[in-house]
């Protein structure tokens, strides 16, 4: 049997579900809690405004990365298809690392975070996203956007999973493996969903002619046991592997009193500290190797937040607590959405 319970004080507006799985998602009227901490920030320690700005070296990583993946790809190509075992092993032990940091890369330049020019950071978008063999990052750079403005409102942030999708998956591991395997599917889903957003552009046709261009290649030059490699490093990027907590650690929650989490766990290194999502979220101006300062000089809005310190202890929680559902997040309605609106236009 479903309880509906209220959420005392100022969280009063958000309802709980004591069941193992939601019939929907923790709903809220209030606006996303970032907006104000940032005020808050910023009135209580205004040198925070000096960590603003760019981080052109963030190219360089970039550049490191790719050179490795198309390495890898060449010399697993020279391996054959009888090592396809070998290929996989190493796609989930360093390719996963390699792709998740490129997804980082691509984040940052969607905030135009590494070049002042915002065509420059669009280009390194569409570099960014070659060896991940299956091109969208253009898509991506087009809704986060809108996840910031306008986070927990189902109509215009595809970061929350379609109701179809929380109810398709339900709270069985076997459930969340497929989601987790199929993720980057189920993320196309989503935005044909969304209101008064244009996922189209010049942009879009670049980035796949760019991506299909150079999955050719890499079948050309390094074979089907190299494109193997990539597909691999692409799925377990984003998907079934320990770095796939990170989509858990970000939004979902078991508790609607905080519905933003941090993780400051070792992996953040190779993760380029994406981590820091708390941070991230109240200063998107801030690129990613100064959002650990950040914390440092406001740890008294920071360290009395929830947070995570293993990516894998939670991986393994989200699989095996049947707590754990899509449909554990907050999403805004009424009041929460037009404040939210406000915000975005100012």
């Amino acid at each position: 049997m479903l309880i509906l319970a209220r959420i005392p004080a100022c969280n009063s507006s958000i309802r709980r579900y004591g069941a193992f799985i939601n019939p929907d998602f923790f709903q809220s009227v209030l606006d996303q809690p970032h907006p104000k901490r940032t005020r808050l920030i910023l009135k209580a320690h205004p040198q925070v405004r000096d960590l603003i700005g760019r981080n052109p070296w963030t190219a360089a990583i970039l550049a490191l990365v790719i050179s490795l993946q198309v390495a890898l790809a060449w010399w697993f190509g020279k391996l054959g298809l009888r090592y396809w075992w070998a290929t996989l092993a190493v796609a989930w032990c360093v390719g996963a690392f390699a792709n998740h940091s490129l997804y980082v890369i691509i984040h940052e330049a969607t905030h135009n975070l590494i070049f002042k020019r915002g065509s420059w950071n669009r280009w390194t978008v569409i570099l960014a996203d070659l060896p991940n063999v299956f091109p969208g990052a253009i898509g991506f750079h087009v809704y986060h956007l809108k996840h910031h403005t306008h986070q927990g409102d189902y109509d215009l942030d595809a970061d929350i999973a379609s109701r179809w999708e929380a109810r398709l998956i339900g709270n069985t591991t076997l459930g969340k493996m497929l989601w987790e395997l199929l993720f980057p599917f189920f993320q196309l889903t989503r935005p044909p969903r969304l209101q008064s957003i244009k996922m189209w552009s010049w942009w879009s046709t670049a980035n796949i002619a760019a991506g299909l261009l150079f999955d050719a290649a890499i079948l050309f030059l390094c074979g089907p046991n190299g494109l193997l490699y990539l597909i691999g490093s692409f799925f377990f990027a984003i998907g079934f592997h320990p770095l796939g907590a990170r989509w858990v650690q970000e939004h979902y929650t078991l508790d609607p009193e905080q519905e933003t989490y941090s993780y400051y766990g070792p992996l953040n290194f190779f993760a380029l500290n994406v981590g820091y999502h708390n941070e991230h979220h109240d200063f998107p101006s801030i690129p990613w190797n100064r959002l650990p300062k950040l914390k440092a000089l406001a740890p008294e809005f920071y360290d009395t937040l929830k947070s995570y310190r293993s990516w894998t202890r939670l991986w393994l929680q989200f699989l095996f607590d049947r707590r754990f559902t899509l449909f554990r997040r907050v999403e805004r309605v009424g009041a929460g959405k037009v404040v939210a609106g406000k915000l975005a236009e100012n």
